[in-house]
């Protein structure tokens, strides 16, 4: 008889493919790029009790990481968006709002 996967794994497995797909369809990356998607249990203080991590590994072998502070299965498209968003431009004193450049 097969060993049969921890229900927990069984029960994520189909939101970790939708997640999956949704990093690759976001950041536009093809087959040869890896999108691992990991959830992390801690029971130290100062950690959430859950964290998820998805990480995409390109070929040429640049590494991005993400953060994301709850449990894979409450993940929605929206948090993807939102963690995967590159960070805003940092402003410079030519660019920001009523500052004259020098």
């Amino acid at each position: 008889m097969p060993p049969q996967p921890h229900p927990a794994i069984s029960r994520l497995c189909p939101h970790l493919r939708e997640l999956r797909d949704g990093v690759r369809a976001l950041l536009s990356l093809d087959d040869d790029t890896a999108v691992i998607i990991r959830q992390f249990t801690y029971t130290e203080p100062g950690h959430p009790p859950l964290e998820t991590v998805v990480t995409v590994l390109a070929m040429d072998g640049e590494a991005h990481r993400w953060t994301l502070h709850r449990p894979a299965d409450q993940i929605t498209e929206h948090d993807l968006r939102a963690a995967l968003a590159p960070p805003p431009a940092e402003l410079t004193p030519t660019s920001r709002p009523g500052l004259d450049a020098a």
